[in-house]
């Protein structure tokens, strides 16, 4: 019995055993095929926000490039907020014609005129070469508390200060202040973060005698001095912690140019014979030189300088007194739009009298003068423009109604919102 009984547990135990080794081999075969069949993963990661993800390597198949992430291999450091192109944006502007309405000037407020489209508000900047965040009006002001805003130069400084307001508008509204008799200079205070902004009027940004009505017409020349900076603007400059400065398309009107307060020549004046047709790039030229020495200058200013290059027009067919239209109602690509010579004559002074001033003034406190360059940001934007929607609905009585177009200056909403998105950026990330 005993015998019989050592034999029968001899026997278990060896069935123990090859199960045992059984398993082993199993488990060893069963997670080497497990490591083949994965291998197309990579690890686990742990993200940011602590949850736990399983990252798949690239696919064969190439992916549609996301437009509104930055690519791989480009540098964040060199990145350059003014070369890039639009996109589609589905969220659209941040405030409404309705929302802010009693800031935009009538002749802006394209949606409330009767504009029937409205894709044109739907698409956003995008840098090539770095991320852009979207404006945010309450980091703005809680970053401006206790600042002061100027706006300097024309209409389209006008145009660009209600741009922003209405973008803050949405946080705080803020109060009017003070006005000009013509009310072409405004003043406005957040009185909960105690920031100013400013809109002067200076289109030349020197001394000019000016004689025009509302719609631009002119009864007799421009008196131009372009050796003296008009003191509307200047004298504020050691009060302001930022101001933005800006001129252009008025020195294409027709006009007398003094220097040493002596008559020196003229653009477009075939009444004055005896004047010398100097051309308008001669007084742009001479009045940029000024405003840049004066800008750089030591003690002229305590904040940040910026100097905004002028902005295109996108009138077809004519001009503005000669039935120029824009009926875009999409941005156009780079190769769909050539800028004008009269435009790039404006942008090369402007580009060369900073680099100029800058150069020049080394050392000797230039640091504070920085250049927006929005030219080419807004040169494919022909869709941005009131059109014939700068008077409230022209062609209620008669479709065929013709009505002054506006291709110059920009509806609001619209495209030059975005030209804050860069400036908040700029200040922020130098």
């Amino acid at each position: 019995m005993k015998l019989k009984w050592r034999s029968v547990s001899m026997n278990h135990k060896n069935v123990l055993l090859i199960k045992l080794i059984s398993a082993i081999l199993i488990t060893f075969f069963a997670f080497r095929l497990f490591i083949l069949h994965s291998s197309e993963f990579s690890p686990i990661f742990a993200s940011v926000t602590g949850k736990f993800e399983a990252r798949l390597l690239p696919p064969d198949v190439l992916v549609p490039e996301n437009e509104d992430l930055i690519p791989q291999d480009i540098e964040v450091e060199k990145c350059n907020l003014f070369a890039g192109k639009w996109i589609p944006d589905s969220l659209g502007p941040i405030y409404t014609n309705n929302s802010c309405g009693s800031l935009i000037d009538g002749h802006q407020d394209c949606i409330t005129n009767g504009r029937p489209d409205s894709d044109f508000l739907y698409w956003k900047w995008k840098p090539h070469d770095c991320l852009l965040p979207r404006f945010d009006p309450l980091r703005f002001l809680q970053l401006m508390r206790h600042k002061s805003w100027a706006f300097i130069g024309d209409s389209i400084s006008r145009n660009h200060v209600e741009s922003l307001l209405c973008m803050l508008s949405t946080v705080e509204v803020p109060v009017e202040v003070y006005h000009d008799k013509e009310y072409k200079s405004k003043r406005w205070h957040f009185p909960l973060h105690n920031l100013t902004i400013s809109n002067i009027w200076s289109p030349f940004l020197v001394q000019a005698a000016i004689f025009e009505d509302s719609n631009g017409v002119s009864t007799a020349l421009v008196q131009l001095h372009l050796d003296k900076l008009d003191e509307t603007w200047t004298s504020l400059m050691p009060s302001l912690d930022y101001a933005i400065i800006s001129t252009g398309k008025w020195f294409l009107k027709s006009a007398i140019y003094h220097e040493n307060a002596k008559p020196v020549g003229c653009h477009n004046c075939q009444e004055k014979p005896h004047l010398e047709e100097l051309g308008f790039d001669y007084a742009y030229n001479a009045t940029l030189r000024n405003v840049m020495d004066f800008l750089a200058g030591e003690g002229n200013s305590k904040g940040t300088i910026f100097f905004r290059t002028s902005t295109p027009d996108h009138f077809q067919n004519g001009e503005w007194h000669s039935g120029g239209t824009c009926k875009q109602t999409e941005p156009a690509s780079d190769d769909e739009v050539e800028i004008k010579n009269v435009h790039k004559i404006l942008k090369d002074i402007e580009i060369g009298q900073f680099k100029r001033a800058v150069r020049e003034k080394t050392g000797q406190g230039y640091g504070n003068l920085k250049l927006l360059d929005f030219t080419g940001m807004l040169l494919t934007r022909p869709d941005g423009h009131p059109g014939a929607y700068r008077q409230f609905r022209p062609f209620d009585k008669d479709k065929n109604a013709k009505v002054q177009n506006d291709c110059l200056h920009w509806c609001l909403p619209g495209p030059f919102d975005y030209l804050n998105d860069v400036i908040l950026e700029t200040i922020v990330n130098g």
